[in-house]
């Protein structure tokens, strides 16, 4: 009896000595971390804010700049910078944000940011045109910026990411740039992704996330099945042909969301044929731009008649012009060429174009082979190649004939920009070679114009008068497409201007 006692008495104390320990280790146990893992359809092999073309530094929110966009108003707002003036559109005061500090706890101060614009413009060219700074002087938290010439939009100017502000003492930029935002790097894998961490330092309150990640596949099907499996949580530009599919999976969002972009074809006017008018205008009449959209992105874009969607102010109305086939052979007529054994040619020599496309941006390989299929119809030979970077390969390379490509038109809310990069002969997008003293003249006149109905007038005007000479030919604005697991993420945003992603709002739930 004594016995039995003493085993029973023994036993219940195992049993509470081991509950304890049960309950110590649960208590021991770590939480589980906040952390998301957004999958981009851009790979980088930098984070170079101040070059880096897919701009991830700004979108994983690693750095910032002077000057936000609010994507619902189309207007710019404080960010880094708290204000900005100027009385003559040339001399600009900018006050800086109080308290704000780099990743490293170096105060973002106006000697830190003029050394950052100035490595900005150092590193870019195309930054440096963009900006025109003549001279920037810091007092403390104030700068005074000087343009080469009046410059009413320039704040605008300082939304672009490559504009991001960076501590410069801190140079390994490919790897680690130390910005301000919310997040810093804790690892990079070129090609691959960047991990980050919160920084708690962050001067408009710790992200609600501990980590995140900022990963890139290029195939869009690989990163429907990433969202499908668990293995991401948000996905950028999911294979269109399975949004279908990914609406009617429980816990899945899509967005198909209006944005400011415009897939083109771009003409490189270095090469021969293309410098007739009639040849150019023979490529635009080939394209069935709504059979596309149908088609192609299952109606998720907006056929283009020009380089800006129909809800901005500055997009005008375009005079009707012919299209399909017989069109396009009349154009081709009257620049000389006839059809011969299914071949058109001009004195013997056939009209054969290189076409470069890139797989990064799943439609513009489709939408290059319709147009190889429609060429072909009338005897044109068109060759595609797959390029890797495309910004990279137009600029130093002048073998190619035609680029499908897909740009940002008005991502401040003005046609400026695009104008700007894309048709002036400093322009860092121009690379169909465009050298137009009309053009440029008038571009110019809109770079000093002031009020906006102003600035929308000319701008109409130099959005005609590129359509008028095809340019480039417009095809049509897509949707951004995004997918996440809405029963985990909290707070996401699909930003119009797709520079906004990994923010200290977003959340899990």
């Amino acid at each position: 009896m004594f016995t039995r006692s003493i085993l029973s008495l023994v036993m219940l104390c195992s049993v509470l000595w081991l509950a304890a320990c049960s309950s110590n280790v649960a208590e021991r146990q770590p939480e589980t971390k906040k952390s998301v893992n957004l999958l981009f359809n851009f790979a980088t092999s930098s984070l170079d804010p101040n070059v880096d073309s897919s701009y991830v530094s700004l979108r994983a929110g690693i750095t910032e700049t002077l000057i936000h966009l609010n994507d619902e108003s189309l207007t710019i707002e404080p960010w880094l910078a708290e204000s900005w003036n100027s009385t003559d559109g040339q001399v600009w005061t900018i006050q800086l944000r109080e308290g704000v500090t780099f990743h490293n706890g170096n105060p973002m101060d106006g000697a830190a940011v003029k050394a950052s614009l100035q490595r900005a413009m150092q590193e870019s060219v195309a930054i440096a045109n963009a900006l025109r700074i003549e001279s920037i002087e810091a007092d403390g938290n104030t700068l005074t910026i000087k343009t080469k010439a009046p410059f009413p939009e320039f704040p605008s100017e300082l939304v672009h990411p490559n504009t991001s502000i960076i501590d410069v003492t801190e140079t390994d930029y490919i790897n680690r740039p130390i910005g301000t935002g919310p997040f810093t790097v804790s690892a990079f894998t070129p090609g691959t992704a960047v991990d980050l961490v919160r920084y708690d330092g962050y001067w408009n309150g710790p992200s609600k996330l501990e980590t995140a990640r900022f990963s890139f596949n290029e195939d869009a099907n690989a990163r429907t099945l990433a969202l499908q499996s668990g293995a991401a949580d948000i996905v950028f530009r999911p294979a269109v042909e399975s949004l279908d599919s990914l609406k009617a999976v429980s816990g899945v969002t899509v967005d198909s969301t209006s944005t400011f972009r415009v897939h083109q074809i771009t003409m490189n006017l270095e090469r021969k044929p293309l410098q007739d008018i009639h040849v150019r205008k023979a490529i635009d009449a080939l394209i069935d731009r709504q059979a596309i959209v149908d088609t192609i992105l299952n109606g998720h874009a907006e056929a283009a008649a020009g380089p800006f969607p129909s809800s901005f102010s500055f997009a005008p109305d375009y005079p009707a012009k012919p299209s399909g086939l017989e069109a396009a052979k009349a154009y081709l007529q009257q620049a000389g060429y006839s059809e011969v054994n299914g071949v058109m040619q001009k004195n013997g020599e056939p009209l054969a174009l290189t076409l470069l496309t890139y797989s990064s941006r799943a439609d513009l390989p489709l939408i290059a082979q319709v147009l190889q299929s429609d060429a072909g119809k009338l005897g044109i030979g068109v060759t595609i190649e797959q390029i890797e970077r495309p910004e990279e390969y137009m600029a130093s390379n002048r073998d190619w004939d035609l680029a499908t490509y897909s740009n940002l038109t008005a991502p401040r809310g003005d046609a400026g920009y695009y104008l700007n990069a894309t048709f002036h002969p400093q322009g860092a997008l121009n690379f169909s070679g465009v050298q137009d003293a009309a053009l440029t003249m008038l571009i110019d006149k809109l770079n000093v114009a002031i009020g906006q109905q102003e600035r929308s007038d000319i701008a109409e005007q130099v959005a005609r008068y590129v359509d008028e000479q095809a340019y480039n030919s417009f095809v049509l604005h897509p949707n951004t497409l995004v997918a996440y697991q809405s029963e985990k993420i909290a707070n996401w945003v699909t930003s119009r201007s797709e520079y906004y992603m990994l923010t200290n709002e977003l959340d899990v739930k």
